[in-house]
């Protein structure tokens, strides 16, 4: 499940620096921060596997800025306080003051299904940035998409357990879904967990 520490972790290493290159005027009244989640499973009967896809939306406040060191922190919704650091590429970093809203838009989903044989081995992140340029308004968003495999190395159809083993060599025993036929399935088969995160961003000037 998403928390706030986590969402402020991907902002800060997901170039928030990218997104963050915009601001504009908000003539709404000021709320506290606040955030709404949401987790939605989709599954096949009898297949393996299925997505989980976890969404959350997070209101922040800036709530001390220092332009020289290009640091921020923000306010979450459960009263905790998230130091970021912003890279020169928030061309825009010198227009945000304390008091301004972040709001942020985090979507992560975990695909996870039986590979063939050949499945490729655990494949590095690969992310997409796209931010404002300065001027425009506020908006920005990355995506970043990794994939990890494991081999089934055991099955205990009484248990309706699976031992999963991991590219490092870690291994994990998991419960599987009742609906899932242990008998039709093999040592040595390749599960490929596939992880989408999105983030969106955009700031909102203080009154």
């Amino acid at each position: 499940m998403t928390t706030y520490k986590s969402i402020m972790c991907a902002v800060a290493l997901a170039t928030l620096a990218v997104v963050i290159n915009g601001c504009r005027e908000d003539t709404t009244s000021k709320a506290a921060p606040s955030s709404e989640t949401s987790m939605a499973m989709i599954i096949a009967e009898g297949v393996p596997g299925g997505v989980i896809i976890d969404t959350l939306t997070l209101d922040a406040e800036v709530v001390a800025i220092n332009q020289e060191k290009r640091t921020a922190t923000l306010l979450v919704p459960d009263g905790e306080k998230i130091p970021i650091t912003v890279g020169p590429e928030a061309i825009n970093f010198d227009q945000i003051q304390k008091g301004d809203r972040v709001k942020a838009l985090v979507s992560e989903e975990l695909a996870i299904y039986i590979g063939d044989e050949n499945a490729a081995d655990d494949g590095g992140a690969v992310a997409v940035a796209i931010g404002a340029a300065k001027g425009e308004q506020p908006g920005g968003m990355v995506a970043e998409t990794a994939r990890i495999t494991a081999t089934v190395t055991a099955i205990d159809v009484e248990a309706h357990t699976a031992t999963l083993t991991f590219e490092d060599g870690r291994f994990e025993t998991v419960d599987v879904r009742p609906d899932v036929d242990l008998t039709k399935q093999n040592v040595g088969a390749k599960v490929v967990f596939e992880i989408t995160k999105v983030v969106a961003l955009s700031v909102e000037k203080k009154l």
